[in-house]
């Protein structure tokens, strides 16, 4: 994080929509962007918002509530001004885990929250209508263009151009831009009408990290099936509910390891991380033995700085970056958009 902070302005403006811990936001900033504006409604999240965008005005409501005047007003933009105008939606209710179209339209439990979540794309869109950003790129599961979801797909891309914007969706894989996690993303990317510029999105690397990269003293890693596989690949999308544990290692069936913890007792500490996480299940010991991944090694896996803070107990810090866009990943998109889109723009000027 220290090292992001020195990261010099690009020029270019960010206001952020459905913000949780700031993941997306913070891949914007290791791109150069400066994020102005954030709304995150979720106390626990808006908490580590705060902690980790001191710069940035956050702001707490329900996103019903904001309007894009209200935006305007906290930024000191005028309506067209701002740059990039980012979202990443709730997305349970698309997500090929959970129970998809059977539960549209009901209210659900959401972090410590409950709200119907499949409606919130549309006001993201209402925000856009009324900021007119030069750009923006709204994230969201790969279960969006899968079976009954096509049509909210259809619906959402067709609202977006509805706003005044050229549209392209692809879907991305963190794998195969710099992360060591498989996770799937629609990444929805709009130029204003006027601007003259294409969405673009970014070219994804010839290469790919595994976990026997990043953690190479992993030995086995259980995978959903409760089968175990060997690290020699990107782990599989870390999902929030993944936290679940008991004392005897009697973890749900996904998201624990066998491993042999560091022997460089410097490198265990800051590996295994707080000694209640691990220590009743093992990591005491040099010897093979079964467990979650500590929250330092989770912020590996998911493309975190070491030092980017969380609290709350272990499930919690977990669910944060659970749910959080890796970073890294929203750097490339953003640096696509710094280079590709905003630099044509001024380029053309």
């Amino acid at each position: 994080m220290r090292s992001i902070k020195k990261i010099k302005w690009n020029g270019y403006n960010v206001v952020s929509t459905f913000s949780g811990a700031g993941g997306s936001c913070l891949g914007f900033r290791m791109a150069g962007f400066r994020v102005l504006w954030a709304n995150e409604f979720v106390e626990s999240a808006e908490s580590v918002y705060k902690l980790n965008h001191p710069s940035s005005i956050v702001d707490n409501r329900d996103i019903r509530q904001v309007s894009a005047e209200d935006i305007l007003a906290a930024t000191g933009l005028s309506v067209g001004e701002l740059d990039v105008l980012e979202g990443s939606p709730p997305c349970a209710s698309f997500s090929t885990a959970g129970r998809r179209q059977k539960v549209w339209g009901e209210v659900r439990k959401y972090s410590e929250r409950e709200q119907v979540v499949d409606d919130l794309f549309f006001e993201f869109s209402r925000i856009l209508r009324g900021l007119k950003p030069k750009t923006f790129v709204a994230e969201n599961v790969s279960g969006l263009v899968k079976g009954a979801s096509k049509g909210y797909f259809k619906m959402i891309f067709k609202d977006l151009e509805d706003c005044g914007y050229k549209v392209k969706a692809r879907k991305l894989d963190a794998q195969w831009l710099g992360i060591p996690q498989m996770r799937e993303r629609i990444i929805f990317v709009g130029a204003r009408d006027d601007l003259g510029i294409e969405p673009a999105h970014p070219t994804p690397l010839p290469y790919r990290y595994t976990v026997a990269d990043v953690l190479p003293y992993i030995e086995r890693i259980c995978d959903k099936e409760a089968r175990y596989v060997t690290p020699d690949r990107p782990h599989r999308t870390i999902m929030q509910s993944d936290a679940l544990r008991g004392d005897t290692a009697a973890f749900s069936a996904t998201g624990w390891v066998q491993a042999h913890p560091p022997t460089d007792k410097a490198l265990r500490k800051r590996i295994l991380g707080d000694s209640n996480d691990n220590m009743r299940l093992g990591a005491a010991s040099l010897d093979l033995f079964k467990r979650k991944f500590s929250i330092p090694e989770l912020k590996i896996l998911c493309a975190f700085p070491s030092d980017f803070i969380l609290v709350g107990d272990f499930a919690q810090r977990w669910e944060r970056l659970g749910r959080a866009v890796p970073p890294l990943m929203m750097k490339k998109i953003a640096e696509t958009i710094r280079d590709r889109m905003l630099g044509d723009l001024d380029g053309a000027v």
